[in-house]
C-alpha cells in the first residue's frame, strides 16, 4: 500500500511539506524544484484566481490587481482569524484562507505520494500565543480545522524544534544532549533533547524530551522594528501636529510596518483618516509618500523591501532601502548597526527564552553538547550571537534552514501511522 501521510510545516513567512519513503524523510517540491515557498496567497482581481508561494508574490509585483496576504500564521488564535476580508464582490474569512494554503501544501503532497492524503502531521510552535494558554489551544484547534476541513481525517501536531531534532538525529553516531533552536518568521522555539542511535528507533521519546519553550518573536517582528525605526520616520512617524502639540497617531504606522496588518489599510475609512493626519501634520509632505503607497496598494512591496534589506544586513555592514514606487523616489542608507538597535529588546526576550528553557529542564548550558540551528532568523547576526553565546562550549550543527522541521515531521508521521 502506498503511505497516505505527510508532515507539512505551515511556516510564517516559509512552508515545507514532506513524506517518508523507503529512503526515509524527504522534503516535497512545491513550486517547480523549490521545496520551500513563501507563505503567501494572492487574489488575483483580473482573471479571479487564486495563486500560492512564489506566483502569488509574482502576480502581486506585476502590479495585477487584487489582493495579497502573508503572515497567516500570525492570526491563528487572535481574532483575526474570525473576520473577512474583502476580495472584489465577496469577503472571505481568514480561516478559509489558511485552509486554502494548507489545501495546495496537501495537493503537492498527494502529487507526490500518488495517493490521497489522509493522515497529516502539522508543525506547531511551542506558543502560538504568548501567556494565554487558551488563545494557544485555539490557535492549534482552528489550525488543525483547517486541515480537516480540506480532507485530512486524522491529523496529529508536534513542536517545530522536537521536529528538528527528529531531523538532526537521523545522523548523529554517538549520545548527545542537544539544545534545539528554531527561530522562524513568526517564533523563536527551542527543545533539549537527548538525542542517540538507539532513539532513532524507539517509539516512546517522553523521557528524552526534557524542555520546550517558546516566545512569539521572529523575522517578520524584525521587519516590524526595522520598518519602525528607520522607514515609517520617513512617512511621518514621530512628527508633529502643526500646532505641536501632540505627535501623530501610530496605529496606520504600525499597521504599514506590520504583514499580516497591511491589508486593513486598503478601505475608505483608513483613507480618509489618513488625509486628516495629513491635514494636521506638521510636514503633511511625509504623511502623502504612506498616502501614495497605500492608494497603490503597495505596503507589501515596501515591507517586502524592508525584508530584503534585514537579509542584506547578515553578512553586511550596510544596505540601501528603494523606494521607487514614491514619486519622489526616496533611498536610505540602513545599517547592521540600525537593525540591531532596533531588535535589541526582542533578541534579549528570545535569550531569556532560552535561558527558560535550560531552567525548565534543570540542566547547565555546560551539559548541553551541540547547539542544533535552523530557521531562517538564526542567519540574523545579533540573534544567532545572542543564542551561541550561552553555549561557549558547545558544538554549533547547523540544519537545513527551511527543511529541518518539514524533515522531521515526516519522521513523526511515519512513526505515528505507519
Amino acid at each position: 500500500m502506498k503511505p497516505d501521510y505527510g508532515g507539512i510545516d505551515f511556516g510564517t513567512s516559509n512552508s515545507t511539506a514532506a513524506v517518508f519513503g523507503q529512503g526515509g524523510p524527504r522534503l516535497v517540491a512545491l513550486e517547480d524544484e523549490h521545496i520551500a515557498m513563501p507563505s503567501a496567497v494572492f487574489f488575483n482581481f483580473e482573471d479571479d484566481r487564486t495563486y500560492f508561494g512564489r506566483q502569488a508574490i509574482e502576480e502581486y509585483t506585476s502590479n495585477t490587481e487584487g489582493r495579497l496576504l502573508r503572515a497567516l500564521k500570525s492570526i491563528l488564535g487572535t481574532s483575526l482569524i474570525r473576520e473577512k476580508t474583502r476580495l472584489k464582490g465577496h469577503s472571505i474569512a481568514f480561516s478559509d484562507i489558511v485552509g486554502g494554503f494548507i489545501a495546495y501544501l496537501k495537493e503537492r503532497i498527494e502529487a507526490d505520494l500518488d495517493a490521497g492524503l489522509d493522515k497529516l502531521v502539522l508543525g506547531r510552535p511551542v506558543r502560538f500565543v504568548d501567556d494565554d494558554d487558551e488563545a494557544d489551544a485555539r490557535a492549534q484547534a482552528e489550525l488543525e480545522k483547517a486541515a480537516q476541513s480540506r480532507g485530512c481525517r486524522h491529523v496529529e501536531f508536534q513542536f517545530e524544534p522536537i521536529a528538528a531534532a527528529l531531523d538532526y538525529e537521523q545522523r548523529v553516531e554517538r549520545e548527545e544532549l542537544a539544545f534545539i533552536v528554531d527561530i522562524g518568521g513568526g517564533t523563536s522555539d527551542f527543545s533539549i533533547v537527548r538525542v542517540s542511535p538507539e532513539g532513532r528507533v524507539a517509539s516512546d521519546r517522553k523521557n528524552d524530551i526534557l524542555a520546550n519553550a517558546g516566545v512569539h518573536i521572529g523575522g517578520t517582528d524584525f521587519d516590524r522594528l526595522l520598518s519602525i525605526a528607520t522607514v515609517m520616520p520617513e512617512f511621518g512617524l514621530s512628527t508633529p501636529t502643526k500646532d505641536a502639540k501632540r505627535n501623530l497617531p501610530v496605529a496606520y504606522f504600525y499597521d504599514l510596518a506590520t504583514w499580516q496588518r497591511i491589508h486593513f489599510l486598503y478601505t475608505s475609512k483608513a483613507m480618509s483618516d489618513l488625509r486628516q493626519i495629513r491635514y494636521e501634520a506638521a510636514r503633511p509632505e511625509l504623511v502623502e509618500r504612506m498616502i501614495e503607497v497605500i492608494a497603490h496598494r503597495q505596503g507589501h512591496a515596501l515591507a517586502a523591501k524592508v525584508e530584503q534589506a534585514k537579509i542584506a544586513l547578515t553578512d553586511r555592514a550596510e544596505t540601501d532601502i528603494i523606494l521607487d514606487m514614491l514619486d519622489d523616489r526616496l533611498m536610505l542608507s540602513i545599517s547592521a548597526a540600525d537593525l540591531s538597535r532596533a531588535i535589541t529588546n526582542s533578541v534579549q526576550r528570545i535569550a531569556d527564552t532560552a535561558l527558560k528553557t535550560l531552567r525548565d529542564a534543570e540542566v547547565t548550558a555546560e551539559r548541553i553538547n551541540t547547539v542544533f540551528l535552523t530557521g531562517g532568523s538564526t542567519a540574523v547576526p545579533q540573534v544567532r550571537s545572542g543564542i551561541l553565546g550561552l553555549f561557549p562550549h558547545a558544538e554549533v550543527i547547523e540544519g537545513d534552514m527551511f527543511g529541518s522541521v518539514g524533515l522531521g515531521l515526516a519522521i513523526d508521521a511515519h512513526r505515528k501511522f505507519a
